[in-house]
């Protein structure tokens, strides 16, 4: 006569048959994908949310391959450098190198999308881009740890608030409703953001005189750690093969971020800190 086997015995025997059963599963290696908070690519990563355009990429190549399981590490603008830099998160999305990271060995991986970072003040009698052309004793909103082009891309607060009047804050739409308010002059966020902006507060996009002049193209790159589990010509294949089904322009046309054609063989590129 049998005995009747344990709970552990048939726990073990489940974990057992689990194995057998997904493989490919088990095989996959992680990849970890810094999460700062930079609307509308990522939204309060911190707290929890799920939220935002660089969640609904990883869920897409996830989807599109099945050797890495890319997963979002929360992190915050200042602190990603040092991240990146001590293996905490392998990969970063939507970066540009030359936003800080002259001194931090990456390879980069031209993502094939750009959005624009433009300038937003009060629309009045008379007022047209010729505004936005100076900006000496001018108010800014300015979010904190952004790296500008017309303060050469120099993020340091001590800086801004020396060579400009800026005000730094952690929210666009604060900055955007000071320059509806009139307690700042002009406002600089991204054509996505304003995009989602001007669909919660209608009632401004005929009070706000947005440039055409832009501060800067954001020519996006994924930046990985150069001991990434994943190669940077893997990572360029995979968006690669996002972009030739339709699910880059799926999820970043919305926002007005232009989808580009398909990248030549400068996708991939190494840099070596000095």
């Amino acid at each position: 006569m049998f005995s009747k086997p344990s709970r552990a015995a048939i726990a073990f025997a489940t974990f057992l048959s689990g194995l057998c059963a997904c493989p490919a599963a088990l095989a996959q290696e992680v990849v970890r994908v810094a999460a700062a908070h930079f609307p509308p690519y990522t939204v309060h990563p911190e707290s929890g949310a799920d939220t935002g355009l660089l969640p609904d990429l990883v869920a897409a190549l996830n989807r599109v391959q099945n050797r890495y399981a890319f997963t979002l590490v929360p992190t915050s603008l200042p602190r990603r450098f040092q991240d990146l830099r001590q293996g905490r998160v392998d990969m970063a999305i939507f970066e540009n190198p030359r936003w800080g990271w002259q001194t931090t060995p990456h390879v980069a991986v031209d993502m094939g999308l750009e959005d624009a970072e433009v300038f937003v003040g009060r629309r009045m009698d008379g007022r047209d881009d010729r505004y936005f052309l100076n900006l000496a004793g001018k108010r800014l909103a300015l979010y904190s740890g952004y790296h500008y082009a017309f303060a050469d891309f120099n993020a340091e607060p001590q800086y801004l608030a020396s060579h400009y009047r800026a005000t730094l804050t952690y929210s666009h739409d604060s900055n955007l409703l000071m320059v509806a308010r009139n307690r700042a002059d002009i406002a600089l966020v991204t054509r996505s953001y304003l995009t989602g902006f001007f669909e919660k507060h209608p009632e401004l996009q005929g009070e706000l005189l947005v440039s055409q002049r832009t501060d800067q193209i954001y020519h996006h790159y994924a930046l990985l750690r150069t001991n990434a589990p994943i190669s940077g010509e893997e990572l360029a294949g995979y968006l690669e093969q996002l972009h030739v089904n339709g699910e880059m322009k799926r999820l970043f046309a919305p926002y007005n971020v232009d989808v580009l054609p398909r990248i030549d063989g400068t996708a991939v590129i190494r840099h070596t800190a000095p």
